[in-house]
């Protein structure tokens, strides 16, 4: 997926974002509403977080639930009578090794992760195609570019997520929609809270990367608001993004072999 800009867009906007009670979500919804956009909230539970901006409408979802994705479709209509921009942004994070993670694990992460994405877009795409106009926006993250060892089961999703989106950018554009997905690196979140899992090694270990990041959720969310604007296919968030991606797209073997390194010495081989 190419990952130049189209054009700026820069008037206000009907948006829902998923996974909006905290971390990337919630930045988003402040910086969305902060540049004038009319935001719908949306996360689990059923009352309102407290941490949301009071310019922020709010919605309880279930990214796993068709029925939630079937009223929050009845609300924008009823409310907005339409939709300019979809953030499937919830998901969950998970880390293990192949002979380590269960199958349960695998159960989850993907209804959340993969077929919540999966959810949105079969829930919107008809209305923005009757409109003839929207965006849609997909959070993987840069382990849908770049494949660290001991995380199969969150690279795969993330990875699909990526495939997803390229599918539908070209899918959708005879229909004036624009696609992008949005692959951050770690940063300063509660996503490691999600975890869970047989692999508790791996676990700890993302869980540092995590909380080790120099970079906030607001920081990335200001980034991915800039991406949005401009319409980019992939929405990479820092340096270190940028240099993985190119290494594996044009110095493969020195990628090769930065995973092999890291694969002995994290996982002990």
């Amino acid at each position: 997926m190419p990952s130049s800009p189209r054009h700026l867009s820069t008037s206000p906007r009907r948006v829902l974002v998923t996974g909006a009670a905290s971390g990337l979500g919630l930045a988003l919804v402040r910086a969305l509403v902060a540049r004038g956009d009319q935001v719908l909230a949306t996360d689990l539970q059923a009352e309102r977080p407290d941490a949301l901006p009071s310019g922020a409408a709010y919605l309880g979802l279930d990214v796993r639930s068709d029925d939630d994705w079937a009223a929050a479709l009845a609300h924008v209509r009823d409310t907005w009578g339409g939709l300019d921009l979809l953030v499937n942004n919830a998901g969950v994070a998970a880390g293990g090794r192949i002979d380590v993670a269960t199958m349960q694990e695998w159960d989850w992460i993907i209804d959340i992760n993969l077929l919540g994405v999966v959810r949105g877009c079969r829930t919107f795409t008809p209305l923005l195609k009757q409109q003839g106009s929207g965006h849609i926006v997909n959070t993987a993250s840069l382990a849908g570019l770049v494949h660290a060892p001991g995380m199969a089961a969150y690279n795969t999703v993330k990875a699909g997520v990526v495939a997803l989106s390229e599918t539908l950018s070209h899918e959708l554009a005879p229909h004036g929609i624009d696609v992008s997905v949005v692959c951050p690196a770690f940063f300063r979140t509660n996503l490691g809270a999600s975890f869970q899992g047989a692999d508790t090694e791996m676990e700890d270990a993302g869980k540092r990367m995590v909380s080790g990041s120099r970079r906030s959720a607001d920081q990335v969310a200001a980034i991915v608001v800039r991406g949005i604007d401009a319409k980019r296919d992939v929405i990479l968030t820092d340096r270190e993004g940028h240099l993985a991606w190119r290494a594996k797209r044009f110095v493969r073997p020195a990628y090769t072999a930065v995973m092999k390194r890291a694969a002995a010495k994290r996982l002990g081989a």
